[in-house]
């Protein structure tokens, strides 16, 4: 009930009138039936902007710490997340990664809409990252469509590290349902789950227009945090 309030009543009108996004491609999203919506990740505010013009509901997968944080920030966020009947997911990878992919297969199996960003994290320059293999994992499995989608501008409104998003139109398009009938049976080998996952990543390239780079975006993160952490311990040194 708490999510159709939201969607319909309270912050859907409200970032339609402030952000007035132009929608391109909606009628590729299935009016019925599950299928995975694969969008890129630039900011925050992509978790509201397209849930908010989609005809259906649409469950993410959200990272943990969105409902593990302290104070009352933390515990207004998670209530806000599971009002809202997202899914918490732990990203520390092997056996936290699978339990991702069966929740994830729950949602579809109920044949609802399932939302994924397969970089796994906000972008935090802009560019589009490589994508992990969970979602073609998904697609295989459950023997759904993907539909490859792009935020654009909304790295402008809210770049990571900005609390309150500026007001500027965006962009939301979907491309057409991607299908992978052709690698049925092959859910489990690995080579056919990079196919499918940078055969998604492609179309959310195309239609997004941003610049790719090959790499996790979580291995470059850690790489800038660990070289600012050796900038700062060489000027206490010097």
């Amino acid at each position: 009930m708490f999510y159709y309030v939201l969607k319909y009543v309270i912050l859907g009108p409200l970032l339609r009138l402030l952000f007035r996004p132009r929608i391109e491609g909606l009628e590729h999203v299935p009016e019925e039936g599950a299928a995975i919506v694969a969008g890129n990740h630039l900011s925050f505010s992509d978790h509201f902007l397209m849930p908010a013009i989609l005809r259906r509901r649409i469950t993410f997968l959200a990272k943990a710490e969105y409902f593990t944080g302290p104070g009352l920030k933390g515990r207004l966020t998670a209530a806000f997340f599971r009002s809202a009947g997202q899914i918490p997911v732990d990203r520390s990878g092997g056996k936290a990664g699978q339990n991702a992919i069966r929740e994830g297969l729950g949602v579809l199996r109920k044949d609802e809409l399932l939302g994924i960003y397969p970089e796994g994290t906000r972008s935090h320059d802009g560019r589009l990252y490589k994508g992990r293999v969970g979602v073609a994992s998904m697609a295989l499995q459950a023997q759904v469509p993907v539909v490859p989608c792009a935020m654009v501008g909304t790295f402008e409104i809210q770049p990571p590290g900005r609390v309150l998003p500026r007001i500027k139109r965006v962009t939301i398009r979907f491309g057409e349902p991607m299908e992978f009938s052709r690698y049925a049976g092959m859910a489990d080998e690995r080579a056919a789950l990079r196919a499918v996952t940078d055969e998604i990543m492609y179309e959310i390239l195309r239609l997004s227009g941003q610049e790719y780079v090959d790499r996790y975006a979580t291995e470059v993160k850690a790489e800038l945090k660990a070289g600012t952490a050796e900038q700062h311990r060489h000027r206490l040194v010097h």
